[in-house]
This record gives C-alpha cells, sequence and structure tokens, in this order.
C-alpha cells in the first residue's frame, strides 16, 4: 500500500510479495550503493550537524506522510530503518515488518522499538499513529543532533516547554520539544513539522547547506 501510486524515492519499493495463511513474504528493493544512517552518524562521531540531520529529517517526514496517506502505519522509524544512497543522497525508509494498516482510531499494542514508543502507550496502553509517528520522528531528529536518545529527564523538561540544547538552534530545540511532549494532544501535528520554522530555510541557507552535504558525501564514501 505504501507503493500505491506514484513510487517516492524515500519509500522502499516492494518488488514482489506471497500471502501464506499464516506468513507473509516480501521481496523488497535494496538500493545500492547505501549505507544506514544509523552506520553513517557513527561514522561521523554519534552526531550530525543541524543542516544535515535537516536534510535527512525533510524526508524521512516526507515518507511518513505519504505512508500515512496510503493507509500504512510503519510504527518502526529508527535511524536504522532508514538507508541513505550514496550516489543521489536520498533517504529511504525500509522494513515495514513491524508496520499496519492505519486507521485514526486507537491502538493497544506495540510491536516497534521500544526507546521509539511514545509515553502514553505506557501510561495508558493505547496510542494513536499520526501522535506515535511524530514521537518517533522527535527521538530520531533528537539522536542525529544530540548523539544519545532521551531520557525521563529530558521528558520532564518536555512537559513544560523548558527543553533546550544551548549548542543547538532555538528553532531546533522548539521542534524537538514540540514533536517529543509527553502528552500527544500538545504535540506537533504531522503535516505541520515540515512547516515548522527550523525547516523554513532562505536561498542563503540552502548556499550554506551545500558545503555541508559535500562533507557528508565524503564521510559517507569512507563508511562504505
Amino acid at each position: 500500500m505504501a507503493n500505491k501510486g506514484p513510487s517516492s524515492p524515500n519509500i522502499i519499493d516492494l518488488l514482489d510479495w506471497q500471502d501464506f495463511p499464516d506468513h507473509y513474504i516480501m521481496v523488497l528493493q535494496r538500493p545500492s550503493p547505501c549505507l544506514s544512517v544509523f552506520k553513517l552518524l557513527e561514522s561521523c562521531g554519534n552526531i550530525f550537524e543541524e543542516r544535515f540531520a535537516r536534510y535527512v529529517m525533510r524526508q524521512v517526514i516526507e515518507a511518513a506522510e505519504t505512508c500515512c496517506r496510503r493507509g500504512v502505519f510503519h510504527r518502526d522509524i529508527k535511524l536504522e530503518n532508514l538507508i541513505i544512497n550514496t550516489h543521489t543522497m536520498d533517504v529511504t525508509l525500509i522494513d515495514f515488518g513491524c508496520g499496519n494498516l492505519f486507521h485514526e482510531t486507537e491502538y493497544h499494542t506495540f510491536s516497534g522499538t521500544e526507546m521509539y514508543c511514545p509515553p502514553e502507550f505506557f501510561e495508558t496502553g493505547k496510542y494513536l499513529a499520526r501522535p506515535a509517528t511524530v514521537y518517533s520522528l522527535g527521538v530520531l531528529l533528537y539522536t542525529m543532533v544530540c548523539g544519545y536518545m532521551p531520557d525521563y529527564t529530558d521528558r520532564e523538561k518536555m512537559q513544560h516547554w523548558l527543553w533546550y540544547l544551548p549548542s543547538l538552534s532555538c528553532e531546533c530545540s522548539h521542534l524537538i520539544n514540540a514533536c517529543l511532549h509527553p502528552d500527544p494532544s500538545e504535540r506537533i501535528l504531522l503535516e505541520q513539522i515540515l512547516l515548522h520554522d527550523w525547516f523554513t530555510i532562505t536561498p542563503s541557507d540552502m548556499e550554506d547547506e551545500r558545503p555541508v552535504l559535500v562533507m557528508q558525501e565524503e564521510l559517507i564514501s569512507q563508511a562504505c
């Protein structure tokens, strides 16, 4: 379903599939040459510059929006499930093994990675697809620009919109807080993330991003 309609460079292509009574088999594309974003982050000392993190996040958010729009809830968006093509620099969402059909009602089971699980599931045993997706995107961004995963003390500050990191821009800190707010009703909407100030870049900002992308391409080549 995620492949329904025009193909997206940010979602892995389903080449073939076969349905069995108790399981199914999917044959998925494996772009080459490519590298997982997790491995790339490791090769960069476990931290990305904001500009490159923004470049990655923009593509991941577009992939997440496309999945929801086409009726698929990926449910396991994380560094290990993102690959970057070392020639085109396209970022692609892979591994739909934890996925489910998208619906607007609550889910009562979680099959993804615990560190990306929304706090409302631990508190109430239920969650909604879009706020949960936003939370996982927040964990992703936090990890890329901070170099470690968020913990309980971070969430306490986010509850009151007080979280920030001096090494980050105010816009980046605010977006992280907006994605990781413990209350799902207070989180930024999935469709509003790309409208956030952190993604509002001027032509001069885009010029500044180009050297960063060239540098990342060199790091990718070294990591392959």
